[in-house]
């Protein structure tokens, strides 16, 4: 039998609220979501003002960073056409759903994912702040 570990509705609004704050700090409101270990939604915020189409993006990235355990921007890095690493074109895996478009990054606890987090309506640069920013704000609380 296994044991998952994974976040909750307590550590999700957490993580919004860091990766929020940091959003209203540079200006530019996002859409922010969280998803399970597995890559499946628990919280979603679109904040006034964040872009229609980033909140499936958001829910993307966040999805691609938990179930793949790694950084979106890492794919994005490797998907350039002709790399030696074999991933250009997965970001057409799964209908689409992968994003290797930076802004979703992993949720870890002792070194285990526990979820994931994405947040899209600024550049690449922003979203990760934002993300980052949210991440930070968990693992203080």
């Amino acid at each position: 039998m296994l044991t998952v570990n994974r976040l909750g509705q307590t550590e999700a609004v957490v993580l919004i609220a860091g990766a929020a704050a940091k959003a209203n700090e540079i200006g530019v409101p996002m859409c922010i979501a969280i998803t399970d270990e597995s890559g499946n939604l628990i919280a979603f915020e679109r904040m006034d003002g964040g872009k229609v189409h980033s909140a499936t993006i958001a829910q993307d990235k966040a999805f691609t960073a938990a179930s793949a355990r790694k950084g979106t921007h890492e794919y994005n890095e490797g998907c350039t056409p002709g790399n030696d690493n074999y991933l250009f074109g997965i970001h057409t895996a799964l209908g689409g759903r992968l994003c290797i478009v930076g802004g979703g990054y992993p949720v870890s606890v002792n070194g285990e994912v526990v979820g994931g987090i994405g947040v899209s309506s600024g550049s690449p640069q922003q979203d990760m702040a934002c993300a980052l920013a949210g991440i930070d704000h968990f693992n203080r609380s």
